[in-house]
């Protein structure tokens, strides 16, 4: 009985000591994370503008985004954004990780090189592709020149400007690039051992065997970079500021305007809120249809 209480007390002091080390992160989680998510649910039914105190609107701010056409043109950007942007980068990345999934002296250099451009930060990203897609001086703008080509106003021209941040946007693919490539490492060989004796070619084993097999790893990317693409902000926000004519005003761009422009707190509360319904939804549906693309159980 004394020596079942002995350990009792040990194993209730050790869990006091574990609890002391994780407060921190406990505060941090409450202050920072929950705290701030249950009041913008609270003030996305009031009209508060930080100066006076909040009044409850009810319902008003969620119905007069029905009416709002800058919400509406918002949220066309951010999906045309989505749609495009994320089967770009998820293409592009599974190709990088391919040609670098092959052993030859020195590959871990070229690896790097192709990673580091996405641990550059997004402000500094922004910056040099303005230098890029200047119209007077800019490495693409000459580019195209070479050809004998007029380049186009790839941040002054409304049908281009949201094509440039896409086009932008791939310039991150190398994360994805070394998750495809983990993904790339854990196929075991004897797969393609079998699909030789076979006779499958080049083409065959990688839509019969890699592409099947690394369907986790294209969902997970699929997921992380819709839920991204949703939120993005500050190319759009150093570069063009929502313009030209609104047609790179993305979803969180406007959020912020109404936030700390505008003062509309609970306006722009609101809008976070049907944002992270819309998100969660789509990963909802995503997680439904996987079931009929992607495998878990063949390796």
């Amino acid at each position: 009985m004394a020596q079942s209480q002995k350990r009792y007390r040990l194993a209730r002091r050790e869990a006091i000591i574990g609890y002391c080390f994780a407060s921190p992160w406990f505060i941090g989680l409450i202050v920072f994370v929950l705290f701030p998510v249950f009041a913008s649910l609270r003030y996305s039914f009031m009209d508060y503008d930080i100066l006076q105190p909040p009044k409850w609107v009810g319902f008003a701010n969620y119905t007069a985004l029905l009416h709002d056409n800058l919400f509406w043109r918002s949220l066309y950007n951010t999906l045309y954004y989505v749609v495009f942007s994320v089967p770009l980068t998820i293409i592009l990345g599974l190709a990088i990780a391919l040609l670098l999934n092959i052993e030859i002296k020195g590959i871990a250099i070229y690896r790097t090189l192709y990673y580091i451009p996405s641990i550059v930060p997004m402000v500094a990203a922004s910056i040099l592709w303005a230098w890029i897609f200047d119209p007077n001086f800019g490495i693409l703008t000459n580019f195209v020149h070479l050809f004998g080509l007029s380049a186009p106003g790839w941040l002054s021209d409304p049908a281009w400007a949201k094509n440039s941040l896409i086009l932008m946007s791939l310039w991150g693919a190398g994360s994805g690039m070394i998750i495809y490539l983990a993904g790339l490492k854990n196929i075991p060989k004897v797969y393609y051992e079998a699909a030789d004796i076979d006779g499958a070619g080049t083409i065959q084993k990688f839509f019969h065997v890699t592409l099947p097999l690394i369907t986790p790893t294209l969902f997970f990317q699929l997921i992380i970079g819709m839920i991204g693409s949703f939120q993005v902000f500050t190319q759009s926000y150093i570069i063009t500021g929502g313009g030209p004519n609104d047609s790179t005003l993305f979803y969180v761009l406007y959020l912020y305007n109404n936030a700390f422009r505008f003062w509309k707190m609970g306006y722009a509360s609101a809008l976070a809120w049907v944002l992270f319904f819309i998100i969660m939804f789509l990963t909802w549906l995503n997680l439904k249809l996987s079931k009929r693309w992607v495998n878990y159980d063949q390796i």
